[in-house]
């Protein structure tokens, strides 16, 4: 069952819909050169609003353990994003589930090995530098074996994450500006189409 997640989330009618529509997480961006950057005050406004078991996830690119701690302290996170250069050790510090995101394009097989103890690895396009949302894909049957379940992500829309998903077969999907009108901001419509087309492949097998 491939999971889906709406990431760049920065308001919270967008939260709500996301949920309503079926996403299994949410994520909020707390990376200040991000379009999608959220504070505090809106991402637990937004944290507030969904529904249960519907899963709050913080990104995050080489922060400093206070800023991390100072978000779990006043938002209810479930799940730790990671998209910069962190170590394991200091990804793994905060009694949290956390993802680390990794490119494929720079990662040697060593370098996912180094993040055994994740949740899960997200191979995106830039991740180590940016945060995402770029909207550019990579070559979906280039992937190699992970020591932990796949997240993918990098340029999917609803009109490519089927066949982004029968040729990867992640555990999970990460979408951001494929579903957006514009930086930050979702389309219900795009949301809708793009878990429905996921929940046809899942339905598929």
């Amino acid at each position: 069952m491939i999971r889906t997640k709406i990431c760049g989330v920065t308001r919270v009618e967008d939260g709500i819909a996301a949920a309503r529509c079926g996403a299994d997480a949410v994520g909020m961006v707390f990376v200040e050169a991000s379009a999608r950057c959220v504070s505090i005050k809106r991402a637990t406004e937004i944290s507030r609003a969904l529904p249960p078991f519907v899963t709050r996830v913080a990104l995050f690119m080489n922060p400093d353990s206070t800023q991390v701690r100072d978000v779990l302290n006043r938002v209810p996170i479930d799940v730790i994003q990671f998209h910069g250069a962190e170590t394991a050790d200091f990804c793994g510090q905060f009694d949290r589930p956390w993802i680390k995101a990794l490119a494929l394009s720079s990662s040697d097989p060593g370098t996912y090995e180094r993040y055994a103890d994740a949740d899960a690895i997200l191979l995106d396009t830039h991740a180590g530098y940016s945060m995402g949302g770029s909207g550019q894909t990579f070559d979906w049957s280039d992937i190699p074996m992970l020591p932990r379940p796949l997240i993918l992500a990098g340029g999917l829309t609803p009109d490519n994450v089927a066949e982004a998903c029968r040729n990867a077969n992640p555990a999970a999907v990460d979408v951001s500006s494929g579903v957006e009108r514009r930086p930050g901001v979702k389309s219900d419509s795009l949301i809708q189409r793009f878990i429905n087309t996921v929940d046809e492949v899942n339905r598929d097998g």
